[in-house]
């Protein structure tokens, strides 16, 4: 059928009408296991009785004001996130792009606050400016977040110069630290890679990437849009990592389905954010507001932490078993929490594919590989039943 919308989403001939927890329907009335979860959006699953409730009930009270006036909900939900993490203050936004690109601002604004200066800036602009990012990165489709990022795919026809963005490897501690200048402002890291697939930052490597930073004066923000909020199993995934940032960027469990970024810093780095050097019309709105508070009540509990980590170990082993059984499939499983990789010696598209014939749907992520991002509330049976459908599905595909 023909669409008046951009063509940019490729074709998409499966359409959902209504989702539960872990599962989801298809207008034909065929039902899935959604361990893709909007990318990792989902975070309690498909309309969640507590998310319901806190949507319907301020939709019936007040949706939207603009910033020109005080939203309790959102100081309250400021108050939460900074007491669960390193940040001194939030600005609350509609998605991850933006929370990251008011990390960008706060990074150059900093330092043009502080007087820091390069030699070789024309024109009398001598701040610091230029961003390093990592290869296999995904910080957004905006024109800097993907500037930051350098996917040649993604940046083919928009780009004029590099936008102040510089690259290293990531990992690598000594490419990052010949790629750092006297006009470098600071350094943007996911702590877990995930359209790059899944990969976690070697913990070692963090703590060299924090020393570097301090020792060159420089920022450090990390993006957790998608491995934030509980889905590693801590709330924020570097406190189990061993490095802080100076800023972060949040957003998709957030708001556990409805639109929602936060990007929180450190009071030193926030404070040159003074009035009109920033805003967002929609950001922070009560809809939005309230229902992020009842996300962050939900998993910020230590014992729902406990149970992701739980059972991301129980889906990781389960998984490896399968690769030791599958090695011809199966290259490598990776991941921490309820953030899982698999990386493949065929095509990943043909087991996505396979997959979804199953009844199971997951997310493609790159290097060849699939990413398993089931609600952070799954239960055992739910872990088992996807486990099992990847092995039906491995099995039929060995005998094509």
């Amino acid at each position: 059928m023909s669409s008046a919308l951009l063509e940019n989403y490729g074709v998409r001939d499966l359409a959902l009408s209504h989702g539960a927890g872990s599962y989801v329907w298809c207008e034909a009335g065929r039902k899935y296991l959604d361990f893709a979860q909007g990318i990792a959006v989902n975070s309690l699953g498909h309309c969640h009785p507590r998310l319901v409730e806190a949507l319907t009930s301020q939709a019936g009270a007040l949706w939207h004001t603009s910033n020109l006036f005080r939203i309790p909900a959102s100081e309250q939900l400021a108050e939460k996130l900074t007491g669960l993490c390193f940040a001194d203050r939030a600005f609350f936004c509609n998605s991850g792009a933006e929370a990251v690109e008011c990390g960008f601002k706060m990074m150059r604004r900093y330092h043009y606050s502080k007087g820091d200066t390069h030699r070789k800036a024309p024109g009398g602009d001598t701040h610091r400016k230029r961003i390093i990012g990592l290869s296999d990165s995904f910080h957004g489709r905006t024109l800097a977040t993907i500037a930051a990022a350098a996917n040649s795919t993604h940046c083919e026809g928009f780009l004029a110069g590099d936008a102040g963005f510089d690259q290293a490897e990531f990992g690598n501690i000594d490419a990052l630290a010949a790629a750092i200048t006297d006009e470098t402002a600071g350094v943007i890291l996911e702590p877990v890679q995930g359209e790059g697939g899944i990969r976690p930052v070697d913990p070692n490597y963090l703590k060299q990437v924090r020393q570097l930073c301090d020792e060159n004066k420089i920022l450090l923000m990390f993006d957790e849009v998608q491995c934030g909020v509980g889905r590693t199993g801590t709330f924020y995934a570097h406190q189990q990592l061993g490095a802080e940032p100076d800023i972060l960027a949040s957003a998709k469990g957030l708001g556990g389905g409805f639109p929602v970024g936060a990007c929180l810093a450190r009071e030193a780095v926030a404070a040159p954010m003074s009035v009109g050097s920033h805003g967002s019309t929609f950001g922070g709105n009560p809809l939005a507001m309230s229902v992020a508070n009842a996300v962050v009540d939900e998993i910020s509990s230590p014992d729902f932490l406990e149970q992701v980590r739980a059972n991301g170990a129980r889906f990781m082993q389960s998984l490896r078993d399968l690769q030791a059984a599958n090695p011809g499939i199966i290259a490598e499983v990776s991941g921490i929490g309820l953030m899982i990789g698999v990386f493949l010696n065929v095509d990943a598209g043909r087991l996505i594919a396979q997959l979804r014939e199953e009844g199971l749907l997951v997310v493609k992520g790159g290097n060849n590989s699939v990413r398993l991002l089931p609600p952070l509330n799954v239960s055992h049976d739910e872990i088992d039943q996807a486990v099992q459908l990847i092995a039906t599905a491995l099995k039929k595909m060995e005998s094509k």
